[in-house]
């Protein structure tokens, strides 16, 4: 524990980024919350958990509003989850490198990403991982993070827990743009007319930078460039019949170095990778019969990307992915309401390609139930039950239990446990890359258990709340490339998280707010007794955040300790080093409709690393406005 005090220290001696908390605030809210009369937590509904339950009754939950993206001026979904307690976020480089996010110590393929509740998670990337490089916030209501197992709602991949985004919908117009350092650039615009009966928008937005130079402190800059569209469509013909669809596109790309092939040295390459996305569903919603709502939805993902080392054609890759997802769910009870129910029904295909441009499929058909419960007022109970059916392998059943109990004097008790399981990839049960060559056998699907128990304290007045988590998440099976001949994917690990996460949130007046979280997390795997790569032993962060009439300003410190990684040349471990880093923010509104914006991130001109050896930006200064109406 020595190496704990440190860096929490770090993290409460500076005020920090307005860090993701259950907020007081209704997420749909066009305007923040009052401060001297903030709207109750329980008000806030939790959709990710597929029956809708209020966020006060539900564990393992975090909610990010549209409003504290726009506080923090997120542009980037990896901004706000960077200091969310229990996530580790790592880049390979700024600006396009490979952003992966590691919950309560799982692996970045344990973590399944939803928009809309369509999976994005990559059929054609070898172990199934999401890229959070150029998930973009613009066209984004809220996010909801779902932490320990939770493949009983929602299948394979949920081992380390879920991060579910939700598009909004705007009755108005919106615009933004904003630049600075590096020539870098974000704007969007969006356009949108609801009612009652029927709505309708569009969204756009974009990003680019000259970048850095992603192998740290070698070659030239890399430059980087993104861009997102999306549209949504909802209409209700009838009193009992409601029809919705949405759509997204994403197209990237990313100047970047690693280790060349040719000369067996990391740093400069000339390489630049890119992606192309699609992303939607489509959507009926009845009045059942009994009191049941029923939904039926189509959901699909279509990934095409390539990695083009100049010069080299034979170094060069390229692979694509599609999904589909069908899905009937019959739910009954509302969130207030003291039971409810929901059952469904889904079908998952997906496809994706080899290094050798072969194509192969996977397949799953699932069922599923979720209950609520409240036998009196303080006690509400949760419980979900899933069988998956892989067409390739045996079926698994998975389970997960809560209980939110509240106490006298603002207390509550949090207590969950469940199962996750994932399926071997496409990738892994072609063996792609082995050597000898030829497809694995004997390989199994990954299992996990988990639990967790908090107890939370909240004032009378709902200006303080506090919370301390501890939980263990154990993964056995899991799918590793072997480190000796025969080189091929075999089930060796055995893994398991013990782990601590503490957050305060506290309005000091009707102006000032403190905001803190530490986490604590000793990730290892049993087998070697080595740490898990890329997952600091502890983490921290803290904000203090200002308003006054039209005036805002935000700042703060985040902070990381030592973690266990691999030196990108020689692929031996290394320890990358811990480090802190400040930021400063605000805004003024010069009229209901027109706010300026500015903001210093690393505002100490810190040299740092997310990942060891691969680059980040030095101070960077940027100034924006936005405008709606």
């Amino acid at each position: 524990m020595p190496k704990l005090l440190p860096t929490l220290a770090a993290a409460l001696a500076v005020p920090a980024v307005a860090i993701p908390r259950v907020a007081f605030a209704d997420p749909n809210a066009a305007s923040p919350p009052n401060p001297t009369n903030p709207t109750p937590v329980s008000n806030i509904v939790v959709t990710a958990t597929r029956l809708p339950m209020a966020v006060a009754d539900t564990p393992d939950v975090i909610v990010i509003t549209r409003d504290q993206i726009d506080q923090r001026q997120a542009v980037f979904a990896a901004d706000v989850l960077d200091t969310v307690p229990g996530l580790a976020v790592t880049d390979d480089g700024a600006f396009g490198g490979v952003t992966s996010i590691r919950m309560r110590g799982a692996s970045s393929d344990k973590t399944l990403v939803l928009i809309d509740g369509v999976p994005q998670n990559d059929p054609s990337d070898p172990n199934g991982a999401y890229d959070f490089s150029s998930l973009d916030l613009a066209d984004i209501q809220r996010i909801e993070i779902l932490q320990g197992p939770q493949s009983s709602i929602w299948g394979s991949d949920a081992i380390g827990g879920v991060i579910s985004l939700t598009t909004r919908e705007l009755d108005g117009w919106r615009a933004q743009g904003e630049g600075g350092s590096l020539a870098t650039f974000d704007g969007s615009a969006a356009v949108g007319k609801t009612t009652d009966l029927w709505a309708i928008g569009a969204s756009i937005s974009g990003d680019r930078s000259d970048g850095v130079a992603k192998a740290d402190g070698i070659g030239p800059p890399n430059p980087y460039w993104e861009w997102t569209g999306g549209g949504y469509g909802r209409v209700t013909p009838t009193s009992w019949l409601t029809l919705d669809a949405n759509v997204r596109y994403l197209s990237s790309y990313a100047s970047i170095d690693g280790y060349n092939a040719e000369t067996f040295v990391f740093g400069y390459t000339p390489q630049y990778y890119t992606t192309r996305t699609w992303s939607g569903d489509v959507r009926a919603v009845a009045q059942a019969p009994w009191g049941f709502t029923d939904t039926l939805s189509v959901g699909f993902y279509d990934i095409a990307r390539s990695d083009v080392y100049i010069g080299y054609p034979a170094d060069s890759s390229a692979y694509s992915a599609n999904a589909q997802q069908y899905r009937f769910t019959a739910e009954r009870g509302a969130p207030s309401d003291a039971f409810g129910v929901i059952v469904g029904a889904e079908r998952d295909n997906a496809s994706g390609t080899i290094s050798t441009g072969q194509a192969l499929d996977l397949g799953t058909s699932a069922g599923f139930v979720s209950l609520r419960w409240r036998p009196f007022a303080p006690l509400t109970l949760s419980a979900s039950e899933r069988y998956d059916a892989p067409d390739t392998f045996k079926g698994a059943a998975t389970g997960h239990v809560g209980a939110v109990l509240k106490l006298p004097q603002g207390f509550s008790l949090e207590a969950a446990a469940g199962q996750g399981f994932k399926t071997p990839t496409i990738s892994e049960i072609a063996c792609d890359f082995c050597f000898p060559a030829g497809p694995s056998t004997n390989l199994v699907p990954e299992h996990a258990i988990g639990w967790d128990a908090a107890i939370g304290w909240a004032s009378r007045d709902g200006r303080v709340s506090a919370k301390l988590t501890g939980y263990q998440l154990s993964v056995t099976d899991q799918i590793e490339y072997a480190p000796t001949f025969p080189f091929r994917y075999v089930n060796i690990d055995h893994t398991r998280t013990n782990g601590l996460e503490a957050t305060l949130d506290a309005r000091l007046s009707d102006e000032l707010t403190l905001e803190g979280e530490y986490a604590y997390t000793d990730a290892r795997d049993l087998d070697t007794g080595t740490e898990m790569l890329r997952v600091p032993l502890n983490s921290g962060s803290a904000s203090l955040d200002w308003r006054r009439g039209p005036w805002r300003a935000s700042v703060g410190v985040r902070s990381e300790g030592p973690d266990a990684d691999e030196n990108p040349s020689t692929f031996l471990p290394a320890t990358r080093p811990g480090f802190a880093l400040a930021r400063v923010s605000g805004s003024y509104d010069l009229s209901q409709h027109v706010t300026l914006t500015a903001r210093i991130e690393d505002a100490a001109d810190t040299h740092y690393e997310e990942a060891l050896g691969y680059g980040e930006p030095r101070r960077m200064i940027l100034v924006g406005i936005r405008m709606k109406g």
